[in-house]
C-alpha cells in the first residue's frame, strides 16, 4: 500500500494537472457550473492523485482545503487523535488529504450522491480502510442533516466537521453543533455573496439571524455573517464558539470560517452585535444591542443620520486567533507548503490573517481608491499609509480580502487627513 505523507509533497505539486478533460453533456448543464464538472484521467493537488467523476469540483478552492488540513493535524498533535466527518464530500478529496496529510484516525466520507460512490472509494482506497475498530475511513450517502443527525443519537462524536455547502444553506448548524465533540471544530462554508453583498437581506434575516445592507467591505461582512449565524445557534444549545481563522475567497465567492466549540453560554457576548458605514463621509463602525437607540456618524450633527446604514447582528470581534494562525504557518513551513509564487501564496495568507487578528480593529476595510475617489485626491501608497497610521497610535493591518485596503480603527476624517499629509510629504 502506498504511503505518503505532507512533509514529502514538493510545493509544486499545489496544483492539479488534467491529462484529459471532457464535459460528458455540456447542454445539459447550467453555464455557471460548466467548468466546475470535469471528467478526468487523473487529478493531482499537493502531490496526490484522484479523480473527480463528474462531481462538482473547484481546483481554486485547494488553499481552504490546504486550510482545513492544517487545523486538523494541529488538532491531531495536541490531542493525539483525529476523526473527521466530511459532510458533503464530492468526489473525496478532502476526506483523501486529511487521511494522508493530517493523518486522520478515521474519515467517514459522506456525499448526497451514490451516483459517486465508485469515484470516492478510488480515491480514498488509496489509504488502507482498515477492519473493526482500525477502519480508517468510510463511505456514505445521506443527506448532511441525517447523516449528522444519526452520529449525534448515537454518541459517535467528531473531532472536525467539515461541512462544505453551497449558497447560504444554515440549516445543517444545529446537527452539526450536536455532532461534534467538545473542543471541536467546524469548518463551515457559504457561497452567498449576493446576502454578504446586502442584496438579499430577508434571505440573510432568515439564514443567519442578520439583516444585511449593502457596504463597501461586504465580502468581510459575509464572514461576520456566517460567524454570526453560528454563534446565534451554538447560544441555543448551551455552547460558544471561538473563530480561529476566517477566510474569504473571489471564486464562487467562497466565505470559510473554522470555529471551536466550547460548553457554556457566555455571560456577555460583546462581539456580537451591529456594523454601521456611512456613504456620505465612508465611516464605519460597530453598534452594541444597548446602542441600537443612538447610532449617528461623526459628519452629522444629528444622532438620525439619513446616510448611515446597519447591518446585523452578526460577529464584531477578530476574525481570526493570531496564536493559532502562527501554529498553521509554523507547520506550513515545516511541510515546505510556504514560498509557492503563486498568487496570494500561504504563507503571505496567513501572515496577513495574523496581522488582521489585532483586537483593536473594528470590523471593515477602508478601500484606498474609494477613499482618494471621495475625497477627490490621489492615493499614498498603502506602505507609507500603514507607518503613518502606526506613527500617529492607530492600529493597521492589510486586507487579506482585497489587496488595496487597509483595516484600521482609525476614524475616516483622519484617515483622509494622514493620507492627504503623506502625498504632501
Amino acid at each position: 500500500m502506498l504511503t505518503l505523507t505532507p512533509k514529502t509533497l514538493s510545493s509544486s505539486s499545489f496544483f492539479f494537472t488534467v491529462h484529459k478533460s471532457q464535459n460528458p453533456n455540456p447542454k445539459s448543464l447550467n453555464s455557471r457550473f460548466r467548468t466546475n464538472f470535469v471528467k478526468s484521467e487523473v487529478q493531482i493537488e499537493r502531490g496526490l492523485e484522484f479523480e473527480t467523476g463528474d462531481t462538482f469540483f473547484r481546483h481554486e478552492s485547494a488553499r481552504g482545503r490546504d486550510l482545513g488540513v492544517l487545523s486538523a493535524s494541529l488538532y491531531k498533535k495536541s490531542n493525539g487523535s483525529l476523526r473527521v466527518l466530511d459532510a458533503m464530500c464530492g468526489c473525496g478529496i478532502r476526506s483523501l488529504r486529511y487521511l494522508v496529510e493530517a493523518e486522520a484516525d478515521f474519515v467517514m466520507a459522506n456525499d448526497a450522491n451514490d451516483d459517486n460512490r465508485k469515484v470516492i472509494t478510488d480515491n480514498l482506497s488509496k489509504v488502507e480502510r482498515g477492519e473493526g475498530d482500525e477502519r480508517r475511513w468510510v463511505v456514505t450517502h445521506l443527506l448532511a442533516n441525517k447523516a449528522l443527525i444519526e452520529r449525534y443519537m448515537v454518541a459517535d462524536f467528531f473531532d472536525l466537521i467539515d461541512i462544505d455547502s453551497f449558497g447560504s444553506e444554515s440549516a445543517f448548524l444545529r446537527d452539526a453543533f450536536n455532532a461534534v465533540r467538545l473542543g471541536g471544530l467546524l469548518y463551515l462554508t457559504s457561497t452567498d455573496g449576493f446576502s454578504s453583498g446586502g442584496h438579499r437581506p430577508y434571505k440573510s434575516l432568515a439564514a443567519y439571524g442578520a439583516f444585511i445592507r449593502p457596504m463597501p467591505f461586504g465580502n468581510e461582512i459575509g464572514l461576520r455573517m456566517l460567524i454570526g449565524g453560528a454563534v446565534r445557534e451554538a447560544a441555543l444549545l448551551g455552547y460558544h464558539v471561538t473563530p480561529l481563522f476566517s477566510y474569504y475567497s473571489y471564486h464562487g465567492p467562497i466565505f470559510r470560517v473554522l470555529l471551536r466549540v466550547h460548553r457554556g453560554k457566555l455571560d456577555e457576548d460583546r462581539n456580537y452585535g451591529f456594523v454601521t458605514f456611512c456613504h456620505l463621509c465612508g465611516h464605519s463602525d460597530t453598534v452594541r444591542w444597548d446602542e441600537l437607540g443612538l447610532m449617528g456618524c461623526p459628519c452629522s450633527d444629528t444622532k438620525a443620520s439619513p446616510s448611515l446604514r446597519v447591518s446585523g447582528p452578526m460577529w464584531i470581534g477578530p476574525l481570526h486567533d493570531a496564536s493559532y494562525v502562527t501554529e498553521m504557518l509554523e507547520l506550513a513551513k515545516e511541510w515546505g507548503w510556504v514560498s509557492e509564487g503563486i498568487g496570494m501564496d500561504l504563507e503571505k495568507l496567513l501572515r496577513i490573517m495574523i496581522e488582521e487578528s489585532d483586537p483593536r480593529l473594528p470590523p471593515g476595510y477602508t478601500i484606498m481608491d474609494q477613499m482618494a475617489s471621495r475625497a477627490k485626491m490621489d492615493s499614498p501608497s498603502l506602505k507609507k499609509m500603514m507607518s503613518a497610521l502606526v506613527k500617529e497610535g492607530y492600529a493597521v493591518s492589510r486586507s487579506h480580502i482585497i489587496s488595496n485596503a487597509l483595516k484600521t480603527d482609525c476614524p475616516m476624517s483622519d484617515f483622509v487627513r494622514i493620507a492627504k499629509d503623506e502625498l504632501q510629504n
